[in-house]
């Protein structure tokens, strides 16, 4: 039986609900938006007592279902103001949905300094105290952890940061290796750390199996569905080989990759970051070129990147996260880029917004160009213990640029822009323009169809179906947000016929409904309206949803080209 976990950090209280009717078909995104879109006042402060914290595994997740172990997270973000929804991998989500527990809410404020941890069994929640917690980064944390119970138990937590309510802190998801995955972008982890959270550990002993109303319909939909995404070229055999990493020499060679914050669209040193340089190096040193963020991945994009002595640096190490110290902020050792991914990790930061905000800080002269070692130590020394620069730092790419005068920050809704440059990809232009949550490329990630030919392929250098194509990919993306799903399903829904049917007969052998294709499409289209209404509830309105000004007056080599979209032509997305 599904039910709602609510709690009251106000009066340390909790409840078990029943699941709205409203609810009932919502998971994910989905579920976290509307919670926070009927719940949350979209003016109040999102530190303050009147915003919420809402975690929902989706529709899908816990089942055998290959990549549904997916959870997301909502609130009102501190970093941008609007809404807010992150996805992440881990153990948490398959324990949820395993527990029975359709969403958790956080809500209230405790009226002392003591800090929290809670605990979730499939009975309930317990408030602990977390004293002991307090200071440590999230390694030690899960350490902890696994120390009190064992390593089965399910960990999300907060570094310094994250308690120091920094702009840039997310909130760390232990994955089955001990690794951390995160719900990245937003500041999700400041919001957990205003309400004095430190830690949330899942224990789902006792948990049963999530129901599926007809085994015979999922398990036959399950095998085409796996089988499409292993026949595809980009999720059965790019990724699991380098990684997301692939994308830097094919970014590169698109002229879309942004060097030297935003400056340029070429690196010269690309192959020295490049996921084929990264794969050979894992090998060649023992690691893995192949590991799961989550129980049932089939695709295993991530891996384990090892030093010259095989000991551990980092795990799922990213395309955002290499570009933008590899490239934006001209780091050319991969090691060094490795180990500052391992700190963000630890200290509990987003690895976009912490490498857009590093590149930022060098272009205000905080850091020299390229100096991988003085980034590690800034994140290490300065932001991961809080100094007054950490603080400036660790709020984020558009606070440091106001702080030091800048007008080459590159944000939109105060948000730091991920690793494809708008002007040479158009498409992707229009996805950070309107989305509900600031740049985010997961939004709509037009690159697949404007860079990879997948779902057909749109000119990335013209402006001729850019909004139409971000609009339809936002739209599916907030769909497939909302199943628990990782969003790598896209690349064979968009070309394997047989791939999306699949997903939506997976769902309606669970829950034994009829769902279609155009419902699917309604709901996409249902979260995208909800969260844009939360958003101009809020106090934004349509000229929020612009690129910063430096990217229309500086043309981007080698192309040369500007970003000319019109206000105008830019409003049209929402015309749906």
């Amino acid at each position: 039986m599904k039910k709602i976990f609510r709690v009251n950090m106000t009066d340390l209280s909790v409840s078990i609900e029943d699941v709205p009717e409203a609810w009932a078909g919502l998971g994910g995104r989905a579920l976290t938006s509307t919670v926070v879109a009927s719940e949350v006042p979209p003016t109040c402060h999102p530190l303050g007592p009147n915003n919420k914290l809402v975690f929902a595994p989706g529709l899908l997740s816990g089942t055998p279902a290959a990549n549904s172990g997916r959870m997301s997270a909502g609130a009102k973000s501190p970093l941008t103001g609007t809404i807010k929804e992150s996805n992440s991998g881990g153990t948490t989500a398959q324990q949820f949905a395993k527990m029975g527990i359709k969403a958790m809410i956080i809500e209230g404020m405790p009226k002392g300094d003591k800090w929290y941890r809670l605990h979730v069994t499939k009975d309930g929640v317990t408030f602990e105290d977390a004293s002991e917690l307090v200071g440590k980064q999230n390694f030690a944390v899960i350490d902890a952890m696994n120390e009190k119970y064992d390593k089965k138990i399910g960990v999300m937590s907060i570094g310094i940061p994250g308690e120091k309510r920094m702009g840039a802190a997310n909130i760390s998801v232990k994955d089955p290796d001990q690794k951390i995955r995160s719900h990245g972008r937003g500041g999700l982890g400041a919001v957990m750390g205003s309400k004095n959270i430190k830690c949330i550990t899942v224990d789902s002993a006792g948990a049963g199996k999530v129901e599926i109303v007809d085994t015979d319909k999922f398990r036959a939909a399950a095998k085409v569905f796996a089988k499409a995404m292993l026949d595809h070229p980009v999720s059965g055999e790019g990724l699991p080989i380098y990684g997301t990493n692939i994308l830097i020499n094919i970014l590169n060679e698109a002229g879309g990759l942004p060097t030297k914050n935003f400056r340029y669209g070429t690196c010269e040193h690309h192959d020295n970051i490049s996921g084929e340089t990264m794969h050979d190096t894992i090998v060649s040193r023992g690691g893995h070129h192949k590991h799961g963020c989550h129980a049932g991945c089939i695709i295993q994009c991530s891996q384990v990147y090892v030093d010259e002595n095989k000991e551990y640096i980092t795990s799922g190490f990213e395309y955002e996260t290499i570009w933008g110290l590899g490239a934006n902020a001209m780091v050319e050792d991969l090691d060094d880029i490795a180990r500052c991914d391992n700190l963000m990790d630890d200290i509990g930061i987003d690895s976009i917004e912490g490498v857009v905000l590093l590149s930022t800080a060098m272009e205000a002269g905080v850091i020299p160009w390229g100096d991988g070692k003085e980034c590690q130590r800034v994140l290490r020394d300065e932001i991961g213990k809080a100094t007054p620069l950490g603080h400036i730092l660790g709020n984020g790419t558009g606070f440091i640029g106001t702080a030091y005068g800048l007008t080459r920050v590159p944000v939109v809704k105060n948000q730091g822009i991920p690793a494809y440059d708008p002007r040479s990809v158009k498409g992707i232009g229009i996805t950070y323009a309107t989305s509900t949550m600031g740049a985010d490329h997961t939004a709509g990630y037009t690159i697949a169809t404007n860079i990879l030919n997948v779902g057909g392929f749109v000119d990335p250098l013209q402006k001729e179906g850019q909004v139409e194509l971000s609009r339809n990919l936002q739209i599916a993306s907030a769909a497939v947000d909302s199943t628990g799903m990782c969003i790598f399903v896209a690349f064979p829904a968009l070309d394997i016929p047989e791939c999306l049917p699949a997903l939506i007969d997976m769902i309606n052998a669970t829950y034994g409904i009829e769902l279609s294709g155009d419902d699917v499409t309604e709901l996409g289209k249902y979260i995208l309206k909800l969260e844009h209404q939360f958003n101009l509830d809020a106090g934004f309105n349509n000229a929020h949803d612009r690129l910063p000004e430096f990217f229309e007056y500086d043309p981007v080599p080698p192309h040369n080209e500007v970003w000319d979209f019109t206000p105008e032509e830019i409003d049209e997305f929402w015309n749906f």
